[in-house]
This record gives C-alpha cells, sequence and structure tokens, in this order.
C-alpha cells in the first residue's frame, strides 16, 4: 500500500487501482483514515498470501471481520474499520475490475449504542466552561462558544475567518462555513456569541479569527485540542475533555432544554436524526413521554 500514490495504471496491479480510484474520492481527514483501513486490509491480505482484490470472497471478508475483533477492536470500531474496505470492493465492482463485490453481504457485529458515550459537559459545567475562557485570552473564549454554543467540529473552528460571520441575513447576524463532507452551512450568531467573536477579531477585517495567543498564527485542529484542554483544567473538570466534547454538550443540552429533534439535528448539522438521538439523555424520562401529550391532544374520548 505504500505505491497508493501516485497515479501510474499501467505500472499498478488491480488492487492498488481500485485503491487509488477508491481513495481519489476523498481528502483530509477522510483521506488519511480511509488509506490507513486500507493499508490495514492489504497487510492483512499479504500475511494470509491473498491478493487484496482478485479472488476474494465472501468468506475471506468474514474472516478479516473476526481478525478485526480478536485484534481488541470493539464492535463499533470494527464497523467503522470496514467503511473503506467496503467502499473499495463497492467501487471495483461498479469500475468492472471485478465481476461481484464480495463485501456486500458480509456480516459485521451488531453495535448497540443507546447514547453516544463521548464525555461531554452538563448545563451548569458548560456554563463555567464558557466563562472560565473568556478569561483566559479573547481567542480561548471565542473557541469556547463557537464550540460549546453553535456546536461547531475542531476544524470548523478553527478555519472561521473574520469574513465569515460579517453577513447579515433576515434580521440574524450569521457565520458561513464548510462543514464534514464538505456542506456548507449557515447558522445564526446570538449576541453572547457575537460579543465574543467580536472581542477576538479587535480591530482586524479579514483572515483567521482565532489566533494562538502567543505567536498570532492561526490555530490548527491540535491547537484547538490543547486550549481545550486547558480551559478544562482551569474550570476544573476532573476528567478529559476534547472539542468533540463541547460540540457533544451543545447537542445534549440543547435538547435538555427542549429544542425539538428537528431543530437540534439542524444545529448539529447531522443528516440523520438518528445520530442526533443518540445525544439525548433524557429519551427514559417517562415524564416526557409521547403518551401523555397524545392523551391530552384526545382528552375527550
Amino acid at each position: 500500500m505504500n505505491t497508493l500514490l501516485p497515479f501510474q495504471p499501467d505500472a499498478m496491479t488491480p488492487a492498488q487501482l481500485a485503491a487509488v480510484s477508491y481513495l481519489a474520492r476523498y481528502s483530509g481527514h477522510t483521506h488519511t483514515l480511509y488509506s490507513a483501513q486500507l493499508r490495514r486490509w492489504f497487510a492483512w491480505c499479504e500475511t494470509n498470501t491473498l491478493d487484496p482484490l482478485i479472488g476474494i470472497q465472501r468468506a475471506h471478508i468474514e474472516l478479516y471481520i473476526r481478525h478485526l475483533g480478536q485484534a481488541g477492536l470493539m464492535a463499533s470500531s470494527v464497523v467503522t474499520s470496514m467503511h473503506a474496505v467496503r467502499g473499495y470492493f463497492r467501487y471495483a465492482h461498479i469500475d468492472g475490475l471485478i465481476v461481484a463485490d464480495p463485501a456486500v453481504y458480509a456480516r459485521l457485529p451488531k453495535v448497540h449504542r443507546d447514547e453516544s458515550r463521548t464525555q461531554g459537559l452538563d448545563r451548569l459545567e458548560l456554563i463555567r466552561f464558557l466563562q472560565v475562557a473568556q478569561t483566559l485570552t479573547v481567542h480561548h473564549g471565542a473557541l469556547a462558544f463557537l464550540l460549546g454554543i453553535n456546536a461547531l467540529r475542531a476544524s470548523e473552528a478553527a478555519a472561521v475567518r473574520i469574513e465569515d460571520y460579517a453577513e447579515t441575513l433576515r434580521g440574524h447576524r450569521v457565520i458561513h462555513l464548510v462543514g464534514k463532507g464538505d456542506k456548507p452551512a449557515t447558522m445564526p450568531i446570538t449576541v453572547p456569541v457575537l460579543r465574543v467573536l467580536e472581542a477576538c477579531r479587535g480591530d482586524r477585517t479579514e483572515g483567521r479569527l482565532i489566533l494562538r495567543p502567543v505567536s498570532g498564527n492561526p490555530i490548527d485542529r491540535r491547537d484547538a485540542y490543547r486550549m481545550v484542554a486547558r480551559i478544562a483544567k482551569a474550570a476544573a473538570i476532573p476528567r478529559h475533555i476534547s472539542p468533540h466534547s463541547l460540540r457533544h454538550a451543545a447537542i445534549t443540552n440543547a435538547l435538555d432544554a427542549g429544542v425539538p429533534l428537528r431543530d437540534a439535528q439542524i444545529l448539529a448539522r447531522h443528516s440523520d436524526p438518528r445520530t442526533t438521538e443518540h445525544y439525548d439523555r433524557a429519551r427514559g424520562n417517562l415524564d416526557r413521554h409521547g403518551v401523555h401529550f397524545l392523551t391530552a391532544y384526545v382528552a375527550g374520548v
């Protein structure tokens, strides 16, 4: 798999050609992740003297899935590790490199996820986190509010430019961003968020908003992790907190506040409402069960 790039069809095996053609669909973190997953598949095939593409049958795929489990991966991690492998065979079949897709009916382990396992913040912790962040630097404050109120991902918050939130749309100050999967999104900015963004901006009129407090260079995704960890330590939150913990907190606290699932899904920018449902800590709350609302609605029966 060290020969995935560059694209040289005449010098490549069908397996290498299929891998490069599949990975060409992706970029950034997704490309890096899927490349690693395919390298693992190629390495397993080499260990077992198999061609990674030609002659592979469903039984081989299921043996590989079993191998991942025996290597210590949780069921959810096995499913994730198979994303690129399954896509690799699907598109090799579409491109005519193989006559059938051996992975299409391969059985994956069942994953029972009643709710997100990320350690988020409850309402009081989120309030304290946001307050403490503003006492460190204006850059920590802006990052905290973008993550914990607008539910941005670390890479999205790091990429925000001053020009991205200059527009007012239908009476709302908005921020434009490009999210996961290169999907554009427009979100309103509330007054408290705008206040910390403007404090971070200062006299600047363009360029990346959040900077490294010492060097003044734009932050990247890793800087966001370090800044969040510093805020969590200063706020005396006794567990590991990551940027995703803040995104998680924004979504769970929105649901706790009574935001309808559809609107919470829009906040989170999830394509599937079932993903948003994993964040609902109160799904088992019988006081909120739908039978109460239905009974009140048809109380005349």
